[in-house]
């Protein structure tokens, strides 16, 4: 990290923000040497709202989700919701609770998808467009990267 008369790099903290930005994360820290630099910010979009505190907590799924097959047909993901953020992923607001949506269903823009836990912060992910859920493409608890699909909304 490159220091001025300060000792912080401006630049640096002005590119932790833009990342912020970029990915819709709210918080980010790096830390090098003897300093630890922490840019966060507050999201006051609809969007995403944080679960209450006993809703906050989830565990690994009891049992695995049987394999796909083998040899499957190539799905047309071009509607697929990409994911805003590196999370895990979760497909229902609590443990053992229904899912936010399932294969088939009709969704309104805005409606509830699925929650991505990114830096102890549930985010809620809303569909951008109405339409039908044609394939559910994570798995509940699975980790998510920045871009990867997450549903398919035709």
């Amino acid at each position: 990290m490159s220091e001025n008369k300060t000792g912080i790099d401006k630049g640096l903290i002005r590119d932790l923000a833009n990342i912020l930005n970029d990915t819709d994360l709210t918080e980010i820290e790096v830390e090098q040497d003897d300093v630890r630099i922490r840019v966060s910010r507050t999201i006051t979009a609809p969007q995403y709202v944080q679960a209450a505190p006993q809703a906050m907590t989830y565990a690994a799924p009891a049992a695995a989700a049987p394999a796909a097959p083998a040899v499957e047909a190539k799905k047309d993901r071009s509607n697929a919701l990409a994911a805003p953020m590196v999370g895990t992923a979760y497909l229902s607001p609590a443990p053992g609770a229904r899912p936010f949506i399932e294969v088939g269903a009709t969704v309104k823009e805005g409606q509830t998808l699925l929650i991505i836990e990114a830096m102890k912060t549930m985010n809620q992910i809303p569909a951008p467009r109405s339409g039908k859920v044609t394939e559910i493409i994570v798995e509940d608890g699975q980790p998510v990267e920045y871009g990867e699909p997450l549903v398919v909304i035709e």
